[in-house]
């Protein structure tokens, strides 16, 4: 019977590697010894009435088999009938085959102990490490043998194989070694070699990292292990990967993760976690640790680096929180919950999230405390800097109340507190107050209620003088409010800057940095350019100061490529153009301006700006400029001196005649030029001012007609500017602006400019017969104001749609 045994049945001597070893009796292998069902050496004999002896598993299996299939019941060996079940452990037997298990064991182990060696052959070395697992499955007190027989370093040993079945092996029984074996555990912690464990996690072969995550996942049962596992550099970031991985197996990436929840145990792991992407632990011991453990995940979680949708997660899931904290902790919890929706809050949607958690009234609180309760300058500079990423998130705060009075962010009283505190506080806090009005300023629903505040609080003064300051954020944050403000308080600071001492010249100085194009510079451009055209002072501070000069230098180099695009050129360029275009606003009052305007060439530089294809505000703005410089040069045009009659003519008529002079402006009848006079005529703007009227954008339709217009207005050859314009091909382009009417102030425009048309002769003629155009010109006449009825008579009165003798506007007939 023993000879017929091969552990066939043994659940932990499946593989011939271990059975190498098992055959190997020091001791010979006793038939008694022997189950006679299983074949197997037994663990708890027990005997029947009958004197036969059997493994008590194997007998009562036999003796339920029996009563459900409804046999007798019998011996299974004798086929004998029992008359009971009883059964009588076999005390002696059972002692007597431990130790001849013990005995030939150890014996055994010694032999496989000899095997676990690099000269051993790789066949032997695979079967004593397999033999290994067999014991250790056997009994746990057979793990106690095999750290006690110096094994385990040994088989530590083998992770340093060549053979990858080896290594594989090892790794292998490892685990099984210790597997609910705390002793075997710590022993595993000394030195090196969970480092080399943890470097098979990054072997390309799959079965080793299987096989090392499987044995990191035990250790990680040990708390102390948790602490070592977390200390080797690249251990959590590697298993973090594993867990999001795609290509590892099903089964390493379940123990990978399973391995982290161990590991979550130790407070360093779990920092490590969130700063490689794991935050859910962080998340879940700042909602339910301890106060200590709830202070130090905030804390850490103010210094992680988090990307956009990560702030989004955590503010959804411990904004609450924090918020708490910020409202009721202590000094260090609030400023551990401070740093935290610091860094949460610079996204749009997180900030969202947390203005829906209540954030607003703390912050504000916190700002604007006095006394014992009141936060520290450096915690007041957090609070600021939340606070301006909260007001960047675009949300409408006119409609967000928050405390107990119902205040919203503009409520007067507020932004009053924020305008003193901005000027009773540090650089640092001043700069992110600043910034949390650049916010409010930018949304239409909230500027006027921002503008309101600063005019009645009159700190207009004490903005502008933020221009001058030596920090260059402050600098920028003041600047970019003043560019806010300008389009709703630009004579408010244009008088502060025009009697300031240095202000203007600073922002100048900033636009002329030759450092590219920075933001603060196109905010700096955008200022001046929204500053409004007509005030006189603004625009000689500018001259006195050169500011022209340079302003002309930077758009030629943007034109020629010598400035390389950024994100902020294409606002600076409509800045720079802006300013340079005030310049044509003030021709009559300033010959300085005339000057500028001559010896730059401006007009051709107008000229050729009109042709920045998908720059609409420089076209516009361009088209503009040119209106008033146009509008200049029948002022600029030389009349040509006529030479007096001689003796002779002047005595007999027959002999006098009057002098050609050639050369002349068909349109002024004068000396003309675009450089000299700004003469659009001789410039031969009029085709590019035409290609215009069909753009897109309705305000440069406005700007190009209304330049055109200055060709056929009063003080010109009206009957000449009609000829120019049919030259180019312009009336049909004004008649379609006349019949698109697409907004008040172009039907009232291209209705001035088709009469003007119509009374050349032809046209009337040609034009009288197109209905469509007789039909706006009465529904202009029906509906437009009193000034573009009285225009639109006119016009019908030339195409003969009204009579002459028409009445309604008898004081103004022509």
């Amino acid at each position: 019977m023993a000879a017929s045994w091969d552990g066939s049945n043994d659940p932990g001597s499946q593989s011939d590697d271990s059975l190498h070893f098992e055959r190997l009796h020091i001791e010979p292998l006793y038939d008694a010894f022997v189950c006679p069902l299983t074949k197997q050496v037994m663990r708890d004999p027990v005997t029947l009435e009958n004197g036969q002896t059997f493994e008590r598993e194997a007998i009562e299996k036999w003796f339920k088999e029996c009563k459900e299939s409804g046999r007798k019941l019998v011996c299974p060996l004798t086929l004998q009938e029992l008359k009971s079940t009883e059964l009588n452990p076999s005390m002696a037997l059972r002692n007597t085959i431990e130790e001849w298990t013990v005995r030939n064991e150890n014996a055994q182990l010694d032999m496989a102990r000899r095997s676990l060696n690099m000269g051993s052959p790789e066949n032997e070395t695979l079967q004593a490490l397999k033999y290994v697992q067999h014991v250790c499955r056997r009994s746990r007190s057979n793990k106690h043998m095999v750290r006690n027989a110096g094994l385990i370093p040994m088989i530590v040993d083998m992770l340093k194989s060549s053979s990858r079945k080896v290594r594989c092996r090892a790794l292998e029984t490892l685990r099984v070694v210790v597997e609910e074996d705390d002793e075997n555990k710590e022993l595993l912690a000394e030195g090196d070699i969970v480092r080399t464990v943890v470097k098979f996690l990054s072997h390309e072969l799959s079965k080793e990292r299987e096989e090392a995550v499987s044995l990191l996942y035990e250790l990680s049962k040990s708390a102390t292990l948790c602490e070592k596992i977390g200390s080797i550099n690249g251990a959590i970031l590697i298993l973090v990967g594993m867990t999001s991985s795609k290509s590892e197996d099903l089964h390493t990436v379940e123990k990978a993760d399973k391995t982290l929840e161990n590991l979550e145990k130790c407070e360093n792991n779990v920092r490590q976690m969130a700063e490689n992407g794991r935050l859910q632990p962080l998340l879940t011991q700042l909602l339910e640790g301890p106060p200590e453990t709830k202070l130090s995940m905030a804390a850490y979680l103010g210094e992680l680096v988090l990307n956009n949708d990560v702030k989004v997660l955590v503010a959804g899931a411990v904004g609450s929180s924090l918020i708490n904290i910020m409202k009721s902790g202590n000094m260090q919890s609030r400023e551990a919950a401070l740093r935290a929706l610091n860094q949460i809050s610079s996204c749009e949607q997180s900030a969202k999230i947390l203005i829906e958690a209540g954030i607003l009234s703390p912050l504000v609180n916190d700002l604007f405390a006095v006394g014992p309760n009141q936060l520290p300058t450096r915690l007041k500079e957090i609070s600021a800097t939340i606070l301006a990423s909260v007001v960047n998130s675009g949300e409408d705060f006119f409609s967000i109340p928050f405390g107990p009075d119902h205040h919203t962010l503009v409520s007067e009283d507020v932004v009053r507190n924020l305008l003193h505190l901005i000027s009773n506080t540090g650089p640092a806090i001043e700069c992110k107050l600043l910034q949390v009005l650049v916010g409010l300023t930018t949304s239409q629903t909230t500027v006027d209620s921002v503008v309101a505040a600063i005019k009645s609080s009159g700190a207009t003064i004490s903005l502008v003088q933020f221009i001058e300051a030596p920090q260059k954020d402050l600098r920028l944050a003041s600047i970019k409010l003043l560019q806010n403000l300008s389009p709703h308080m630009g004579q408010e600071l244009a008088a502060a800057l025009r009697g300031s001492v240095g202000q203007l010249s600073s922002l100048i100085r900033v636009i002329a940095e030759n450092t590219g194009i920075t933001e603060e510079q196109a905010a700096a451009v955008g200022l001046l350019a929204e500053l409004p055209e007509w005030d006189l002072g603004i625009t000689r501070q500018l001259l006195d100061e050169g500011a022209f000069v340079m302003v002309i230098s930077r758009v030629i180099a943007i034109k020629q490529g010598e400035i390389r695009g950024t994100r902020f050129m294409t606002p600076f360029l409509e800045g720079l153009v802006k300013i340079v275009a005030r310049v044509t606003y003030v021709l009559g009052d300033e010959p300085d301006a005339i000057a500028l305007c001559r010896d730059h060439n401006l007009a051709a530089l107008f000229i050729d700006l009109l042709q920045s294809n998908g720059l609409d505000n420089v076209q516009m703005v361009s088209a503009t400029a040119l209106e008033n410089l146009s509008q200049e040069t029948k002022n600029l045009t030389k009349m040509p001196e006529m030479p007096l009659p001689g003796f002779c003519a002047s005595v007999f008529k027959c002999f006098s005649k009057q002098p050609v002079i050639t050369g002349l402006c068909r349109l002024h009848r004068g000396m003309c030029s675009l450089k000299e006079t700004f003469c659009l005529y001789e410039g031969q703007a009029v085709l590019k001012l035409v290609g215009l009227l069909d753009h897109t954008n309705v305000h440069v339709v406005e700007a190009a007609l209304a330049a055109l217009c200055t060709l056929i207005d009063d003080g010109v050859d009206i009957e000449q500017g009609v000829s120019i314009l049919c030259e180019a091909d312009g009336v049909k382009p004004i008649l379609d602006v006349l019949l698109e009417k697409r907004t008040e102030t172009l039907r009232r425009r291209a209705v001035w400019a088709v009469e003007r048309l119509l009374r050349t002769d032809d046209i009337a003629y040609e034009v009288s017969s197109d209905q469509n155009v007789s039909t706006a010109l009465v529904d202009a006449f029906q509906h437009g104001d009193y000034r573009t009825r009285q225009t639109a008579e006119r016009a019908l009165k030339h195409v003969d749609k009204i009579p002459n003798f028409s009445g309604i506007f008898p004081n103004n007939m022509g």
